[in-house]
């Protein structure tokens, strides 16, 4: 179970792990899906026996960009849910490095750290989140991210503690 936090809460956790998911398995009938979603077929992924045959792998990897879109599942298991908020979007990406293939069957699991959580006006809130997909007995993550979200919230006046600048909860503020 998640913990809850008020919106003003966040700026304590800025430089700080905030979150680390279950496991979860992805299997060939993920990836399969996945391709059949997207459309790429790539051998790598759909084909296990050629893949094993033809790859440095050993069999069939997930697609880069399925790990990548794991990370909502993943932070809806373990990220601090806020109290104040009415919704979540996604705002994208700074950086995604894919470091380490995901074969298929191995369980990876999300982590996550608050890099910076800003004011964007009234009712929203930008968090940058550090995150990685760790692959259970590997040493390098299937890939690291910053991932910029924006919540929104019901627009109320700030507390008296709260400065008056539209990034008062960046880093250090």
């Amino acid at each position: 179970m998640t913990q809850e936090i008020s919106l003003f809460d966040v700026k304590e956790l800025i430089g700080k792990e905030i979150g680390v998911s279950d496991w979860i398995v992805v299997t060939q009938t993920t990836i399969d899906n996945f391709a059949e979603t997207t459309g790429d077929f790539q051998f790598i992924h759909t084909d296990p026996v050629r893949a094993a045959a033809e790859t440095p792998f050993g069999g069939a990897i997930a697609h880069g960009f399925l790990s990548l879109s794991l990370l909502s599942a993943m932070s809806y298991n373990c990220l601090p849910k806020i109290r104040e908020q009415t919704m979540g979007i996604n705002y994208g990406f700074d950086k995604v490095r894919f470091m380490a293939p995901v074969k298929s069957g191995a369980r990876v699991r999300g982590r996550f750290a608050l890099a910076d959580a800003r004011f964007r006006g009234a009712g929203m809130l930008m968090v940058t989140y550090d995150a990685k997909v760790e692959i259970e007995a590997e040493r390098k993550p299937a890939l690291s991210a910053i991932w910029q979200t924006i919540i929104q919230f019901e627009a109320k006046d700030p507390p008296a503690d709260a400065c008056s600048r539209p990034a008062c909860v960046s880093r250090g503020m």
